[in-house]
């Protein structure tokens, strides 16, 4: 893991973004393993063989998760984006299923 990543999760401004950026980004990991993680455009972005896999993007009240590489799959309400990137905004108190993050991330990054 890059300790870029670490320290720019570590300094969120909220307790509950902390928190919600480890788990989200553990769970690409899991998703995707060997996966690379560096800051560009100041945020967390996730490679696949040199490829955008995902971004974690928070703002002041949320934190969006997107997914990249979407063209041609289906995404249930909640979701947003174009053809070729969908992202889910996460407030706090908002409890992401991970199982189905992982399910679209594992299924996007596959050609990658």
């Amino acid at each position: 893991m890059n300790p870029e990543v670490s320290t720019f999760i570590e300094n969120l401004s909220s307790p509950w973004q902390v928190q919600l950026c480890g788990q989200l980004r553990h769970m690409v990991h899991e998703t995707i393993p060997g996966a690379e993680e560096k800051i560009q455009y100041k945020k967390p972005h996730f490679l696949k063989n040199g490829q955008f896999a995902a971004v974690i993007s928070p703002s002041k009240d949320a934190i969006a998760f997107m997914i990249m590489n979407t063209v041609g799959m289906a995404f249930p309400k909640g979701f947003e984006g174009p053809a070729e990137r969908k992202w889910i905004k996460l407030r706090e108190g908002d409890k992401p299923d991970l199982a189905q993050l992982s399910g679209y991330l594992k299924q996007a990054s596959e050609s990658l």
